[in-house]
């Protein structure tokens, strides 16, 4: 526990401006970022008597060993700044809304050719417009076909629609009028994409103006006597009529709001939005969040309204805000809103009528929500906890072991000898922290060596950054790496490995990780040791792994393995192992631990494998991509004519220069002609033209 007094700026150090701070630990890891009006006035406060800080601040300041400012000259751009900020380093002390982007929308892709319209989940594309989200994906989906009946817009996949543009026929909705077929040229793009932008503008909320317009067209059909067109409108206006109906009026006046409402505790917070378009609900969410900090109901209000229009431009934030509390002072947030928007934004409490009675129910949605989650994480904490107790009376520890980080070693008949390593805090799998290794300092099937080599990477590389921070107190050095030992590790981003000599700078981990960080705050790889390190296996990769810390001289880690025979608990220097009962939360725990490790691992593995038997000639050829790759058979149409061919004809092709088309060239000139591809049903050799369209399935002589 660090002393504040420690750190504490000088008198008059700290500027009176606006501004946004940061707090950070020993690591250098940002563990609270907040703005203020006059950052002299706020920081100062955190600088008092313990005892008069509230619980929450009086952790947070004596968790961290120091404080940075940075002045701005509006209020607005402190906000700006502060949920940059959060976004950036995932603060642990700021209040962090659970994310929402599992909450399907409606999405109409107008960046394509041919708009199509489907349900989404994730991160906003540049291009899509989108409508909600919902609560449930059936629900969209119900909605949609029943309009696809007035607006037949494309709903198949990119494949559905290239493979019926190929053969000339129509997917099954086009037979049955549910799709207008711009695959097979029924409509132009031109008038697919009018059929797109009036659904668009239905879901948008302008629906009256379209429904008159087809009771016109159907009483006009009528009277012409062409009543199967009539009978066709009819139907049409019944079919947007019910889709109207599941999203019924809540504010007659046609509003376009947003309503958020906030349900607490000491502990937590539930907040619920109800998105209103044309005085319908269009789309609701819901967050939790721990108040890791002293906040009150409009602090969380202003957290939720940077969550919620943070990376939303234009119509996605509305005109009107109707929230329970308005943050203190309000102007720098409506501001923030209006610049978003493009024009004024209303931020307001509402107090009678229709708007108030809708906020009731969303305030009554929110209740609703913290309770269930209250229901649900009570037991799973209750779970958690057990479980990492259980682990620590089994295996001695003096305390639950938080952080437990996971082993195991994958190979295929000891080729492509890799390994994993996973992640687990409280109980839970941190995946932004998983990393992977490939072994290359042998050659042959060693589990016990890999091991050995694998956890002594690691802990060289915690010993390592111990070492630049300065908290390394021991007279020994740590080892360094080996020049003839590969330091390759690759967290699970699916960014491909890549090696990194002895003493070269490491790589960046990946990125929106709330791990162990550097200098300036950024995701850092392996500075942060575990209380439990578990191995898959018996005694023999346990002893290999205790072998590795205790060359390190690192002493406070605790090591186990679990081996899958009769899922025993190995101990370093044991005979005999920890035998947990079946129905042990602890042992599923550490079964749930290890069974990720191998999935991670075989994984890794699997894709390895599957790059190296696909590899050709070309992949030998350093820094050619694949996009060249193909540019290249595309033009020579094989690997043969491409061997053939001089420096000057390959440098015809597009996008490759004199020096890659010269080691492209001499490449191919050293490496050994292929086989000639074999019609394994005649025996006929087949040509290289034909046979350069599947470079390796078609190569029977070579599998």
């Amino acid at each position: 526990m660090a002393d504040p007094s420690s750190y504490r700026p000088k008198p008059g150090q700290i500027p009176e401006s606006p501004g946004v701070y940061k707090f950070r630990d020993e690591h250098g890891r940002v563990i609270y970022v907040g703005k203020a009006k006059s950052l002299r006035q706020r920081l100062s406060s955190y600088f008092q008597d313990l005892a008069n800080l509230h619980p929450r601040t009086r952790t947070m300041v004596t968790t961290a060993a120091a404080v940075e400012w940075t002045v701005v000259s509006t209020e607005v751009e402190a906000l700006q700044l502060e949920y940059s900020w959060i976004k950036e380093f995932d603060p642990r002390f700021n209040v962090k809304y659970r994310d929402d982007k599992s909450y399907p929308s409606l999405a109409v892709t107008l960046n394509e050719e041919f708009p199509r319209v489907q349900v989404m989940r994730g991160a906003k594309k540049k291009g899509v417009r989108y409508f909600g989200p919902y609560a449930h994906a059936w629900a969209i989906r119900e909605t949609v076909d029943l309009m696809l009946r007035v607006f037949p817009v494309r709903t198949c996949s990119a494949g559905v629609f290239k493979r019926s543009a190929q053969i000339g026929r129509p997917c099954l909705l086009g037979y049955i009028g549910k799709c207008s077929a711009p695959c097979v040229g029924r409509v132009s793009a031109e008038e697919h994409r009018e059929l797109a932008d009036e659904f668009c503008d239905f879901m948008a909320g302008r629906t009256g103006t379209y429904i008159r317009r087809l009771e016109q067209q159907m009483q006009q059909a009528a009277e012409e006597m062409e009543y199967e067109k009539a009978a066709r409108l009819r139907d049409d206006i019944g079919a947007l009529k019910s889709a109207m109906e599941k999203n019924a009026v809540v504010l007659a006046d046609a509003t376009d709001a947003d309503l958020i409402a906030v349900a607490e505790d000491e502990l937590e917070a539930a907040v619920q939005i109800f998105h209103v378009r044309g005085g319908r609900v269009r789309g609701q969410r819901g967050w939790v969040t721990d108040k890791v900090e002293a906040v009150d109901t409009a602090d969380l209000v202003e957290h939720a309204l940077q969550q919620l229009y943070g990376e939303e431009r234009g119509d996605a934030v509305p005109k009107e805000v109707l929230v329970p509390a308005v943050p203190d002072p309000a102007e720098p947030v409506t501001q923030w809103l209006s610049e978003r928007r493009g024009s004024r934004v209303d931020l307001r409490i509402p107090q009678r009528g229709d708007k108030k009675d809708l906020m009731t129910t969303v305030q009554r949605n929110a209740q609703q929500a913290l309770a269930l989650h209250k229901t649900k994480r009570a037991s799973d904490l209750t779970t958690r906890s057990r479980a990492l107790e259980e682990i620590a009376e089994a295996l001695g520890l003096d305390s639950a072991p938080l952080r437990i980080e996971c082993f195991d070693i994958s190979h295929l008949q000891g080729d492509d000898v890799v390994a994993s390593m996973v992640v687990f805090e409280d109980g839970l799998a941190r995946k932004s922290e998983y990393r992977r290794f490939q072994i290359k300092s042998f050659v042959g099937q060693d589990d016990v060596r890999s091991m050995h080599e694998v956890v002594g990477r690691r802990f060289r590389r915690y010993l390592q950054e111990k070492q630049k921070s300065g908290e390394w107190e021991e007279n020994a050095e740590p080892a360094q790496e080996t020049p003839g030992e590969p330091a390759q590790e690759t967290p699970e981003s699916g960014e491909p490995a890549q090696e990194t000599p002895a003493g070269a700078a490491e790589a960046p981990a990946v990125e929106e990780t709330s791990g162990p960080l550097d200098d300036d705050g950024r995701p850092k790889r392996f500075a942060y040791p575990p209380q439990l390190v578990v191995v898959d296996g018996g005694q023999p990769q346990v002893a290999a792994a205790k072998r590795a810390l205790d060359e390190l001289g690192v002493d406070d880690v605790a090591v186990c393995g679990l081996a899958k025979r009769l899922e025993e608990v190995w101990l370093p220097d044991e005979d005999d192992p920890v035998v947990l009962p079946r129905s042990s939360e602890g042992l599923y725990l550490l079964q749930r631990v290890r069974d990720e490790a191998h999935r991670f691992a075989i994984t890794y593995q699997r894709s390895k494998r599957a790059k190296s038997m696909k590899a050709g000639p070309l992949d030998a050829v350093p820094g050619l991509g694949d996009s060249r790759k193909h540019a290249l058979l595309k033009h020579f149409g094989s690997v043969k004519r491409l061997r053939a061919a001089t420096v000057e004809q390959i440098c015809e092709v597009p996008g490759v220069g004199r020096k890659t088309a010269e080691t492209v060239a001499a490449a191919l000139t050293g490496a050994a002609p292929a086989a000639p591809a074999v019609n394994t049903a005649t025996g006929e050799i087949i040509e290289d033209e034909a046979a350069a369209s599947a470079p390796s399935a078609n190569r029977g002589t070579r599998s």
